[in-house]
């Protein structure tokens, strides 16, 4: 047989896609009972390149009705389950995803993220969930909704187990079309500068809470185990201030009311005709985020540029920062989220997730795994996000920790 010199970058590599995800010709029924039987009649242009890039696609993920949860479920398919125990949680709302990875059914997932709904799912299943540059990978689902994919901004992304893998999908993905107004250009040969690395480059400020969280007591001694063992290998490793100005309840409402007016805008007449087909926790969302009203929501971009000049500035003194992804491990898959951290009652759907802050932000992400609870044996993961723009350095360091750390997959665990 003659040698093919013209095998495409994902050639026969199996992927599969979130069921937000438009795909042509494939069933794509955003986790919602109405949306059945929809068969989308375009891709969105992340499942084109990756078609044409030679990616096999095989399937799409489960999803919370139009993502709307940090958590996996829905009345069409029901709860997504952790791959590591399986009366575990996924996270969301990319959890089938991330689930699917981490059983080692593909090698390589797309998620999307609107507040950690790639790094959410990638912490609980112990796999690489990468949230690029807001811009990077086009993001034209629906091609009347362009303009909302930035209130706050929603991102795709890639997740897979290792980083070289998400590299090369993220290079044949990422690149400016018409159909985004909002889409980068295109950077050449993505993959091939994660072999250009001088581990003692970097320079790394951490924080463990953001100076508004409580964190899990394993979480927190994974998290700073970490840290000691950067130390050891020569970098620099400094406490970061960060300088929230909102306590922990001010800020979630503050994301909320953001998140909301977005779900309100985007499926507020959907809802009136079809609320029986709808979750309680979605229909609450609508009806929240039609309270504000459109001078209250555009003031909500004063505190949103504070925080990006903030970020940006500690981003001029370090290449990465870092903290946990997560401020626990996790929890039952029936449940929205635990009732304490530490004995501190928390609100159960939100105070556990600490991603948000980059989806207001656009800076690049990821959720790194770096190990796993002592008593349950369960996947922690750690978030590190870089300065705009520089979403080579960031995979650059989450390669670093892989080679470094060699935290096994699920397929390696379970053979030893």
């Amino acid at each position: 047989m003659k040698k093919n010199d013209k095998a495409r970058p994902l050639e026969g590599v199996p992927i599969a896609i979130k069921d937000l995800t438009n795909t042509k010709g494939l069933r794509t029924t955003y986790g919602c009972l109405f949306y059945k039987d929809h068969i989308p009649k375009r891709d969105a242009s992340i499942v084109h390149r990756l078609k044409e890039a030679g990616g096999i696609i095989i399937g799409k993920t489960n999803t919370p009705e139009f993502g709307h949860t940090g958590t996996t479920t829905n009345r069409l398919f029901g709860p997504s389950r952790n791959p590591w125990d399986l009366t575990k949680a996924t996270g969301g709302s990319s959890g089938g995803s991330a689930a699917a990875v981490a059983a080692g059914l593909v090698p390589l997932a797309e998620g999307s993220d609107g507040g950690g709904l790639i790094r959410i799912p990638s912490s609980f299943c112990g796999v690489y969930g990468f949230k690029p540059t807001f811009g990077r990978i086009p993001m034209d689902n629906h091609l009347d909704g362009i303009f909302g994919n930035h209130e706050p901004f929603i991102h795709y992304g890639v997740i897979g187990r290792h980083v070289d893998d998400i590299a090369l999908m993220f290079d044949v993905v990422q690149g400016d079309v018409v159909t985004d107004p909002f889409s980068l250009p295109k950077m050449q040969d993505f993959a091939s500068h994660l072999i250009k690395l001088n581990n003692r480059d970097f320079r790394i400020g951490w924080t463990s809470d953001f100076g508004i969280y409580t964190l899990d007591e394993e979480v927190s001694n994974l998290f700073f185990d970490t840290l000691s063992k950067l130390e050891r290998l020569g970098i620099t490793v400094e406490h970061v201030n960060i300088n929230m100005k909102k306590t922990l309840p001010e800020y979630i409402t503050y994301f909320e009311s953001l998140w909301t007016c977005g779900l309100a805008a985007g499926r507020g007449e959907f809802t009136e005709k079809y609320r029986d087909q709808l979750p309680e926790t979605l229909l609450t969302m609508i009806e929240r985020g039609k309270q504000l009203s459109a001078v209250e929501f555009k003031s909500l971009e004063t505190y949103r540029a504070y925080l990006y000049h903030m970020m940006e500035s500690h981003f001029q003194t370090y290449d990465i920062l870092i903290s946990p992804t997560l401020a626990v491990p996790p929890f039952d898959y029936d449940q929205e989220g635990p009732f304490h951290i530490n004995g501190k009652k928390i609100k159960r759907d939100s105070d556990w997730v600490m991603t948000q802050l980059y989806n207001l932000t656009g800076e690049p992400a990821i959720s790194i795994p770096i190990g796993f609870t002592e008593k349950t044996k369960l996947p922690v993961g750690i978030q590190a996000a870089a300065r705009r723009l520089d979403d080579v350095r960031l995979l650059q360091f989450a390669k670093l920790l892989e080679d470094y750390f060699q935290i096994p997959t699920l397929a390696q665990q379970n053979h030893h």
